[in-house]
């Protein structure tokens, strides 16, 4: 799913997997706590999904697509601008 999303979302292309897999996929990168593995911690922040009805956490809100969050949790880099919130910087 991850590396999919790596070709996907740089070229603007829209995600194949549907709503559901992609909850499976964020619940267990949160959820989970496999995104410690990537370097990345949730402290202090609820994620929220703009494309689906899906949120993690407490405190500063960081908002973005779904496609966005998964990559960002897995440690990818993230073009400015598209994420909104309190909690924009980046998960370290």
């Amino acid at each position: 799913m991850i590396h999919g999303l790596d070709a996907t979302v740089p070229l603007g292309l829209s995600r194949l997997a549907p709503d559901e897999v992609m909850r499976i996929v964020l619940d267990d990168l949160t959820r989970g706590g496999i995104h410690e593995h990537f370097g990345t911690s949730t402290s202090g922040r609820r994620l929220e999904a703009t494309d689906l009805d899906w949120s993690y956490g407490s405190g500063a809100t960081l908002s973005g697509t779904s496609a966005d969050l998964a990559l960002i949790l897995c440690g990818r880099r993230i073009p400015g601008g598209r994420f909104d919130g309190g909690g924009s910087s980046i998960l370290a």
